[in-house]
């Protein structure tokens, strides 16, 4: 671990384990060192500080470009918080820049580490588990690296979007068993069944309710609805 990140670990880590007191199940499913994804259901923001401080090794998260440019002193701290976490900027709008995305998440796999990642892109807007993207099944073919599906629960009700202090109570997560994806990452049909699977599992852990659509669209629909309001 590099040292932002062990010294934020060390400094949260109690605070967490008291306040939170987090339920772990299924930790053991996380391979202890090798290439492996962490792919989790996205709550709320607080899932990229619990998530990875239960686990025994660092975890990298692939993150939006915009939280590291953010400008002025919250901005600043923002970037330095995100950096301590251990998160790599990547610009996810699509075309050639997700592709860019897609070799820094292979690259971070083939040096043996531990990549976070949220299938459905971005955060739930209503607490129900969205459409997978289907980067995280080319990245598991074109690496090897096992998947290990990770259920988080509660973190939305801690910290709902836009709220900045947290609620206290209790988290919870849930490791499912590693899942190992073969087959040609060419195949666009190849990848949208492996995601489908993966977010099968996911639902299965979570006890979401799925809907058919990506989480971006769902948010964009939700904008409009409030602007004609």
């Amino acid at each position: 671990m590099n040292v932002p990140y062990a010294f934020l670990r060390a400094f949260l880590t109690p605070f967490l384990m008291i306040l939170f007191r987090p339920k772990v199940k299924g930790l053991r499913n996380v391979p202890i060192n090798g290439p492996v994804i962490i792919a989790s259901n996205h709550l709320s923001f607080s899932d990229s500080i619990f998530m990875p401080l239960v686990l025994p090794r660092k975890v990298t998260f692939l993150a939006k470009s915009e939280y590291f440019t953010a400008p002025g002193p919250k901005g600043l701290l923002k970037k330095l918080t995100f950096i301590a976490l251990g998160q790599v900027p990547v610009d996810r709008s699509g075309g050639r820049r997700s592709e860019a995305a897609l070799i820094t998440g292979l690259k971070v796999l083939a040096e043996g580490n531990c990549l976070g990642i949220y299938p459905e892109g971005t955060r739930s807007p209503d607490g129900r588990l969205y459409k997978g993207r289907t980067g995280i099944a080319r990245l598991a073919i074109e690496s090897g690296a096992p998947i290990v599906p990770v259920a988080m629960f509660n973190t939305e009700k801690i910290q709902p979007t836009g709220k900045v202090i947290p609620k206290v109570m209790r988290v919870k997560m849930v490791f499912g068993e590693p899942i190992y994806l073969t087959g040609d990452s060419t195949d666009l049909a190849v990848l949208r069944l492996a995601t489908d699977e993966l977010m099968s599992t996911l639902q299965k852990l979570s006890g979401q309710e799925y809907v058919d659509m990506y989480a971006s669209r769902r948010k964009s629909e939700l904008k409009d609805e409030s602007e004609d309001e």
